[in-house]
């Protein structure tokens, strides 16, 4: 996520403008915060031979420091992502905010220096979060508070492996770092859904194949479970935007409008209990029947969940091989932008 950026650092101590504005003390907080993560860096490397550390702690940070290692073998960008790590002394990072008017998956957006205009908003300061959140409820607009586990500065700095992220899922573990890395190896300029789909294409593929290397059939066999899941989701979470984007066409009274998402939840509901959960591996429905629409939740969907059998169509035809798959769509997008990635990949696979 790249909402909080370095140059908040240099609004630390503005005097008058951090009591006058707003704007500056979520900026300032930011820069505090970030400045207070780096200082608490140490490699990764060191965290894992450190023999006064949990031995669950040493053996989270070895799984880093192999999976950047088998990241290089299969040709992607590495870089310094995830070389330090950081203790943030807290179970939750930080707030992140989503808001959407109620007829139409459009998010609403906030600008900040060098990273320009985002569809989101991280807050450090839990109790500003629940006010911004409210404040836009009170509007009529939907919303949605979720915790996250971590941030980007953009490559303004080595971003550290955050305590809140070593989790004890080692699948998960290891999809977020291919996650990250692969946004190293290829970035395509206003295609955000297409970026996050293809990491979490690589982000599963490449932790089964790093597993299977290492002779862990279960952690292989439940990451491929995970990118099926994934898929399973992807599709189902395609109809329902499909239908929500066809009833907010007919720009509808308030009340029609809230009566068209009631019938959209209903299908919904039935839908995923009915249609898809038994299709998934790895994942449980749980209490998801019960949620109601909400655009401001849904904008996240479509950001890392769309045309995902486009990537594993690609993945055949590359007959699996993941490291070919990614340098041969690297060179296919070289110099695409926007719309162009999925169109590119769509043309490619048609004339094969």
């Amino acid at each position: 996520m790249g909402f909080l950026i370095a140059a908040a650092a240099l609004l630390v101590g503005y005097g008058t403008a951090y009591v006058a504005s707003d704007d500056v003390r979520y900026l300032s907080r930011a820069g505090f915060e970030e400045m207070r993560i780096l200082s608490h860096r140490v490699p990764i490397y060191r965290l894992a031979a450190d023999s006064s550390a949990p031995p669950e702690m040493r053996a989270r940070a070895r799984l880093v420091v192999d999976v950047r290692a088998y990241a290089e073998r299969l040709g992607l960008a590495a870089k310094q992502t995830y070389t330090t790590y950081s203790n943030v002394g807290r179970d939750t990072l930080l707030l992140v905010l989503t808001a959407s008017p109620r007829n139409c998956i459009c998010p609403v957006t906030w600008h900040y220096p060098v990273a320009g205009r985002v569809p989101y908003k991280g807050f450090f300061n839990f109790d500003q979060a629940k006010r911004t959140a409210a404040s836009y409820a009170a509007r009529g607009f939907d919303v949605n508070l979720r915790p996250s586990a971590a941030f980007s500065t953009l490559g303004w700095f080595n971003d550290p492996l955050l305590s809140t992220a070593l989790t004890s899922d080692s699948v998960e573990l290891a999809a977020l770092v291919f996650h990250e890395i692969a946004h190293n190896t290829l970035w395509v300029k206003g295609a955000t859904d297409f970026n996050e789909s293809f990491a979490q294409w690589v982000g599963y593929r490449a932790t089964a194949d790093f597993f299977l290397s290492r002779l862990d059939t279960t952690s292989a066999l439940r990451a491929e479970g995970r990118w099926h899941d994934e898929q399973v989701l992807g599709d189902y979470y395609a109809q329902l935007l499909d239908r929500l984007d066809s009833l907010y066409g007919l720009h509808l009274t308030p009340a029609a409008n809230d009566s068209g998402r009631a019938a959209i939840a209903r299908w919904s509901s039935d839908t995923l209990e009915r249609g898809y959960g038994p299709l998934l591996r790895t994942y449980t429905i749980g209490h998801a029947t019960e949620r109601p629409i909400n655009n401001a939740a849904l904008i996240g969907v479509r950001l890392y969940r769309t045309n995902l059998d486009l990537f594993d169509a690609w993945d055949a035809s590359n007959d699996r091989d993941l490291s070919r798959g990614i340098y041969r769509l690297h060179q296919l997008l070289e110099d695409a932008e926007g719309s162009q990635a999925f169109g590119r990949m769509k043309a490619s696979l048609n004339r094969k």
